[in-house]
C-alpha cells in the first residue's frame, strides 16, 4: 500500500487542532488510523484538585462531615465539573436541598460535550465535594446524598 504522507501530517494536523486522540479514514478499500497518546488527561492531576473539595467543605459551615466514599455519587469519567447550567446561573442542587432520582446534580464537560450526573437515589444533599469548575478524575467522590 501507498502512503501518502501528507496525507498523515494532515490529519496528525486535525488531531492536535481539534484536541483529537484519534481519526480514521476510509477512501475505498483503502482505510487509515491515526491515533496519539492522550496527554491532555494527564494536565487533570488531582494534586491540585485536592484543596477545592476541602475548601468547599469548609465554607459550608452547615455541612455536616462526609460519610464514607461509598455513599457519594461519584464521576464516571474524567473532565470538568460545572454546578449549574451557566455561568452566574442558579446552581442545580444545595446543600441541605431534596433531590428525587433522576434529577441532575451537576455537569461534567467532557471533550466538548456536557454529560448530567444525576441522583441515582431520592434523599437530601448533605454535601457538594466539588467546586464550579473544577477539574475531576474517573469515580471521584462529587455529592453526598442521604
Amino acid at each position: 500500500m501507498r502512503v501518502d504522507g501528507a496525507l498523515l501530517r494532515e490529519l496528525a494536523e486535525l488531531l492536535s487542532a481539534n484536541d483529537l486522540t484519534e481519526i480514521e479514514v476510509e477512501d475505498g478499500d483503502r482505510k487509515i488510523k491515526v491515533r496519539r497518546d492522550a496527554a491532555p488527561v494527564m494536565a487533570y492531576a488531582p494534586a491540585p484538585a485536592a484543596p477545592a473539595p476541602a475548601a468547599v467543605a469548609a465554607a459550608s459551615a452547615d455541612a455536616l462531615p462526609a460519610p464514607a466514599a461509598v455513599d457519594a455519587v461519584k464521576s464516571p469519567m474524567v473532565g470538568t465539573c460545572f454546578l449549574s447550567a451557566e455561568p452566574g446561573a442558579k446552581p442545580f442542587v444545595t446543600p441541605g436541598q431534596k433531590v428525587a432520582v433522576g434529577d441532575t446534580l451537576l455537569i461534567i464537560e467532557a471533550m466538548k460535550v456536557m454529560n448530567p450526573i444525576v441522583s441515582t437515589k431520592a434523599g437530601t444533599v448533605r454535601q457538594i465535594l466539588v467546586a464550579d469548575a473544577q477539574p475531576v478524575e474517573f469515580d471521584q467522590p462529587l455529592v453526598v446524598i442521604e
